[in-house]
């Protein structure tokens, strides 16, 4: 089957979430960055999911796979539109600033402004309204996760639910103006990176968060207990890494439930990400095939079993749906041939990380003359150490092999490996910001199987030095992916 229009061309892209820009938001710093792509002949950037997430912050592990994280709205932003009052807005905390802000809105607003609030809440409402509602129900419960809620609430009454509508109309209006913000915000980016060339790159986990109003809402598609509890759960088996597996704790889809409703759900997810973005990764791609199912009773992988899931009949249905399927496949770690096969069969390329590649032999998939046009070349992802972090930790084998397969170069770490990664013939290489900008092992972004100190990473622009956007644009050009 044939790849998605993007892929007709060779591109690079960088891989930076939002987060990570010195102000951690949409507003003048994105728009900034986007010009540094643009100038740099980059044409991708690459982020991780947009979810509303949990305490630890992981964007993996989501309260909502359609709602956005409304901590990325820019208040500048914010108080520049027609109907904000400036003054009125500034020196409030975040969700004291938004609340003035839908007051002002709801009073100041011209009748086109209004007219767009309200159609965005009509278009969003298959997902929006339970959204708020599970938002407000959590914040009243203390952040209290939905299966320890009072039983009437879990199990989402008819008359405690409209006990809710009722009594916190207003609250629950100030969230859909919150996510009409981030969504009114983030088409603006959208444009503007578009207007210049540069794509959007998303990410869609396989699996969403139990903790989530999705499970919440729809109880029904997911392996649970009668009490919201998951009877199995999503992970994978224990491997040269971890003699335990991994427990990541996602209940599991009852795929027979999702058949017969013709995968709606799934069309309403991926809807919901090709409006924000041109290119999705969906992680966990070999879990479409078959997935590591866990005894929720079991406190490791170690018991868990393969068992297949219907990809072919639910990339099938989206193909119809959406005509064009522009997704990238995580298809690392242990991949069957049957897992590669589906990924083929829908024109999705996978992923090749150069930091995977040394310290084997010639047959490692990871290798740069083992890499095929239908892939994404990466030195390393957001679960890497940066280039120069990893290669400070190689032992002098790996090192040694590392230098010996590219003839001893005088290039030094990292733009060694960015160079090896443009010039593979991969269609699409993606470096991550943190090795354009040189940094060690202090800069990576996470440490997978951790919960403390992930996902805080920011730059400052104050790293980016002069040189950089040219030595960029002189290695797409040279490699032909400006």
């Amino acid at each position: 089957m044939e790849q998605a229009h993007i892929f007709e061309q060779r591109r690079s892209g960088v891989l930076l979430h939002i987060t990570s820009l010195p102000s951690a938001n949409l507003g003048p710093d994105a728009y900034r960055f986007v010009d540094f792509l643009h100038h740099s002949g980059v044409s991708v950037w690459q982020m991780l999911p947009l979810g509303p997430t949990h305490s630890e912050g992981s964007p993996y592990q989501c309260l909502s796979a359609h709602a956005a994280n409304v901590d990325l709205i820019s208040v500048d932003v914010v108080k520049q539109q027609s109907w904000a009052n400036e003054s009125e807005l500034t020196g409030l905390t975040f969700s004291t600033m938004i609340a003035h802000a839908y007051r002002q809105f709801m009073t100041q607003a011209n009748e086109s402004d209004k007219q767009a609030f309200s159609d965005f809440q009509q278009q969003q409402n298959f997902w929006l309204d339970d959204y708020v509602l599970f938002c407000e129900i959590r914040h009243l419960h203390h952040s209290t996760a939905w299966y320890h809620w009072p039983e009437e609430l879990r199990d989402r009454n008819a008359a405690a639910i409209d006990k809710v509508r009722i009594e916190r109309e207003d609250a629950l209006n100030i969230r859909r103006f919150e996510q009409f913000l981030f969504f009114q915000q983030w088409h603006a980016l959208k444009h503007y990176a578009n207007e210049r060339n540069v794509m959007l790159f998303g990410d869609m986990p396989i699996f969403v968060a139990h903790d989530s109003v999705d499970v919440w809402a729809a109880p029904e598609l997911f392996t649970l207990d009668q009490y919201g509890q998951p009877e199995t759960v999503a992970g994978v088996p224990p491997d040269y890494f971890s003699e335990t597996g991994q427990r990541w704790g996602n209940p599991l889809y009852r795929w027979q439930q999702h058949i017969e409703q013709g995968f709606t759900w799934w069309q309403q997810r991926l809807q919901t990400q090709l409006e924000l973005f041109d290119l999705i990764r969906i992680d966990h791609f070999r879990g479409f095939e078959a997935c590591w199912e866990i005894p929720a009773s079991c406190e490791t992988a170690i018991e868990g079993q393969w068992v297949a899931a219907p990809g072919e009949a639910l990339f099938d249905n989206l193909l119809a749906h959406f005509g064009e399927l522009p997704l990238v496949a995580e298809d690392l770690g242990i991949i069957t041939k049957e897992v590669t096969a589906l990924r083929s069969k829908y024109g999705m390329p996978g992923m090749k990380i150069l930091q995977f590649a040394f310290g084997g032999d010639a047959d490692n998939p990871y290798l740069p003359h083992q890499h095929c046009r239908d892939s994404v070349s990466y030195t390393g992802t957001h679960d890497n150490d940066t280039s120069l972090g990893w290669y400070n930790e190689l032992d002098d084998r790996t090192k040694h092999h590392l230098h010996e397969y590219f003839g001893e170069p005088q290039q030094k770490m990292p733009w060694l490996l960015i160079q090896a990664a443009l010039r593979s013939v991969s269609q699409l290489a993606v470096i991550p910001m943190q090795d354009i900008l040189e940094l060690d092992g202090e800069h990576r972004m996470n440490v997978p199987g951790t919960i403390e100190g992930n996902w805080n990473w920011q730059f400052d622009w104050e790293m980016v030095n002069e040189s950089c956007a040219p030595k960029l644009r002189k290695l797409n050009e040279l490699y032909g992916r400006n």
